[in-house]
């Protein structure tokens, strides 16, 4: 066996490896210690051979081979590993402080362009502010002109025309002539489309009216609308806060035509600022609200008649509970509630006339004394559905149908929620005055064609030099019927465009006076300026 021969170190990296491929390189002598066990025993030599500027590394097999060997071996891609690759660096001084200063300056007109941007982006956001604003403002001008229109045709027109009654035709007809006649102390002065609207209320100051609005379609949302009672007649809606469901009272406050309150469904008694159209109270109540008013003796003090009979006062001062609650006589709900004058009652006591089903009733609050509720004596008229009340004379009018089964005492409160159904039957109106604090005197009774389901909506209104009048709807003749009180006589009938009516208010205003009924989709308007 040939003596293996151990070759030094030094000489074995010396060595000149060649392969059949042509390709030459030199050996490298950077192994570890531990591997080439300083030359002293034969071992499986990797050899890393330098190709066109990247190291190759080689393992021979288990065997090993010699050198003859190892030259007739043939390198495959696969028996190569990338050590590392050759760094491009700029020789040139000059060349890289250049290129430094051009960095340089790249990044400065960076930062200036996102600047720029920014400044562009701000400039973009006023300019559609602007566009916004000019809008706003050709809007304004727009009514103004229209406005200004109207006025300029209504002088012109207003004196070849007075005396004579107004067109019926058209969506909004403005009645040029108001001087009284033969027919009546009222003339048709505005005729509003108002879709979906059930209640409404009227602010002579600032010629507004409020509606409240069912939206068309399935699960139609209830809405507000503000509208102006002056050409073009703008409108706006305003949100219920959520969960208020349908409304089934509303009254603008009579000392600050900015407010209004109102009772709804949802069990919440809501103030509205009209000024910024959004609410800035909401009472949760035990109950559904089915009715509301304000205090005629200040602007504080607001109440609610519920369905279950109860009766709640709240001082919007105190927004944690309410200031007073008490239980109604039955549980039948106050379908009407009005707050008395209290010129003739004790100092601190404020007063309430409340209306069910089952009659009338007058609560006081606040004093030290018991508080015993006092039944008006209607006689025996049958259930009580509506109830109206003049403040400025302490006239007021009950009006009453024959009794129907306690289990459809609801039913006829649905007017506002679904279509009008029923038909007409013989009811009666009872007219009452009050004297004193808690004295009532009924005055007359007359027949009535009222519905058997749903519940009417009247007014009393004190006319200057005229006396009082009482408004109500014949269900049979399909009118607006205004009759003089005491004597409950006639005194005109005012056609109406469609059935059923839902509400009725009267307001006095500078020009004389304003009384408004809505019927189904369309609000009339009707003036009596020739009795101011």
């Amino acid at each position: 066996m040939e003596k293996l021969r151990c070759v030094p170190m030094r000489e074995r990296v010396g060595k000149i490896l060649k392969g059949t491929n042509g390709i030459v390189g030199t050996s490298m002598g950077c192994f570890a210690l531990s591997v080439w066990k300083l030359g002293l025993q034969p071992v499986t030599i990797t050899s890393v051979v330098f190709l066109v500027g990247i190291y190759l590394v080689f393992r021979a097999s288990e065997n090993g081979y010699n050198n003859k060997e190892l030259q007739k071996r043939k390198c495959t891609l696969k028996d190569v590993r990338k050590l590392f690759a050759s760094r491009v660096v700029a020789i040139d001084g000059e060349s890289q402080k250049r290129i430094q200063s051009l960095e340089a300056k790249c990044i400065s007109l960076d930062k200036k362009d996102a600047v720029l941007i920014k400044k562009e982006a701000e400039w973009k956001k006023k300019e559609a502010e602007w566009k916004k604003r000019e809008a706003l403002l050709q809007r304004e001008l727009h009514q103004l002109k229209e406005k200004t229109i109207y006025l300029e045709h209504l002088l012109d027109v207003k004196p070849r025309t007075l005396g004579h009654p107004p067109s019926m035709g058209g969506y909004c007809v403005p009645s040029l002539g108001s001087e009284f006649n033969e027919q009546g102390p009222f003339i048709l002065q505005k005729e509003l489309g108002v879709d979906g609207a059930r209640l409404f209320d009227i602010d002579a100051s600032s010629k507004i009216i409020l509606m409240t609005r069912r939206l068309q379609g399935l699960g139609g949302m209830h809405v507000l609308t503000k509208m102006s009672l002056v050409a073009p007649y703008t409108r706006q809606d305003i949100s219920l806060p959520t969960g208020s469901k349908a409304v089934r009272d509303l009254h603008i406050c009579p000392s600050d035509g900015s407010l209004s309150l109102f009772a709804s469904l949802g069990k919440k008694l809501s103030v509205l600022s009209t000024k910024i159209n959004n609410f800035i109270l909401a009472y949760d109540l035990p109950a559904p609200a089915w009715s509301c008013s304000w205090d005629l003796n200040g602007s504080h003090q607001i109440y609610a008649g519920l369905q279950n009979g109860s009766l709640v006062v709240f001082d919007m001062r105190q927004t944690a509970r309410p200031l007073e609650f008490v239980n109604g006589l039955t549980s039948n709900p106050v379908h009407t509630i009005y707050s008395l004058h209290n010129s003739t009652l004790p100092s601190g006591v404020t007063a309430v006339l409340s209306a069910s089903s089952a009659g009338i009733c007058q609560w006081n609050f606040g004093g030290s004394e018991e508080r015993q509720p006092v039944v008006l004596e209607t006689g025996n008229q049958g259930a009580c559905i509506s109830l109206a009340y003049c403040p400025s004379s302490d006239d007021i009018i009950a009006s009453f149908r024959p009794r129907i089964d306690n289990s459809n005492e609801m039913a006829y409160s649905q007017h506002l929620l679904t279509p009008a159904i029923g038909q007409g039957v013989h009811g009666s109106h009872v007219h009452l005055k009050r004297f004193g604090s808690n004295c009532y005197q009924k005055l007359a009774v007359t027949c009535a064609n009222v519905n058997d389901v749903r519940l009417p909506r009247s007014a009393v209104m004190n006319i200057e030099s005229h006396g009082c009048l009482f408004a109500s709807g014949d269900e049979l003749t399909g009118e607006l019927v205004l009759q003089e009180l005491p004597s409950f006589t006639v005194i005109q009938h005012l056609k109406l465009r469609k059935q059923p009516i839902y509400d009725v208010k009267y307001v006095h205003d500078v020009d004389g006076g304003l009384l408004g009924c809505l019927c189904d989709d369309i609000l009339q308007l009707y003036g009596n300026h020739a009795l101011k």
